[in-house]
């Protein structure tokens, strides 16, 4: 896909994947709009895009598991009269441990920022992609889909919602000149678990967020509707299939193990 003057949105933009999809659209010649809390860091981010390519991003400080946030996003936006061709719905968290002795806060803040913005906001910036006969969504899914995850239950169960949401959204926008991918990556080098405050052991090294974009980007050229990131992240996604359903859980939990940090 050509970037070059079109605007993209991105969220969980401050660092990590987003960070990284903001400076490859960037390089690309696309306009990015960085969505994230930290204004700090998104002031800071712009100001390196600026200067590396002349882009003049937009700031759009934002917490979207906040009550209509994606409903003032999408006002922001018009009002500054932005045509969104791509958006990246990246903004996201996880939390381990059991249910049992979770915060219910915590949770319904997870589920809020990892399913309901990410489809509120495909919601609301689909239909004039539609009308343009232009436009990509790509949404931050997870090895985590592929199976039930003892310990991140949550989290495991907000990235299946995604991956089955995504591709199902690819099957309706065929012949659109509208795509939608989910990117899955495995374990990556970001602040994801300095902010679940655990990290996930299991088979591999991590994968870093450039590797991540450069698969998600190549996919969304492709026309994917889904794409797992790294081959060894592949196989481990595609092996619960071979299993019993009722062994699968024991089996994820044994290999995704969380240590804690600090």
């Amino acid at each position: 896909m050509d970037f070059a003057r079109r605007t993209a949105v991105i969220t969980g933009a401050s660092t990590g994947i987003g960070a990284a999809f903001a400076r490859e659209l960037a390089a690309r010649g696309a306009r990015p709009v960085l969505v994230a809390r930290s204004e700090d860091r998104l002031t800071a981010l712009a100001a390196e895009l600026d200067a590396a390519h002349g882009v003049r991003p937009v700031v759009l400080a934002r917490d979207l598991a906040a009550p209509g946030a994606a409903a003032e996003l999408e006002r922001q936006l018009t009002e500054r009269e932005l045509t969104v061709d791509l958006l990246v719905n990246n903004a996201g968290f996880g939390t381990h441990g059991p249910l049992g002795a979770a915060d219910p806060d915590r949770i319904a803040e997870q589920v809020g920022l990892n399913c309901l913005a990410l489809t509120e906001l495909t919601t609301r910036l689909l239909p004039g992609m539609l009308a343009r006969r232009r436009g990509a969504i790509v949404n931050l899914a997870s090895t985590a889909a592929f199976q039930p995850l003892p310990g991140m239950a949550v989290y495991g169960a907000t990235k299946a919602y995604v991956l089955s949401f995504t591709e199902a959204l690819a099957h309706e926008l065929r012949g659109t000149g509208v795509r939608a991918l989910a990117i899955c990556p495995g374990a990556t080098e970001t602040p994801f678990f300095a902010v679940m405050g655990g990290e996930v052991t299991g088979p591999g090294g991590k994968r870093t967020p450039e590797q991540v974009v450069g698969t998600a980007l190549r996919a969304l050229a492709r026309g994917r509707a889904s794409r797992v990131d790294g081959l060894l992240n592949r196989l481990t996604a595609a092996s619960p299939r071979l299993l019993p359903r009722r062994a699968v859980p024991g089996v994820a939990a044994r290999f995704t193990r969380v240590r804690e940090l600090g």
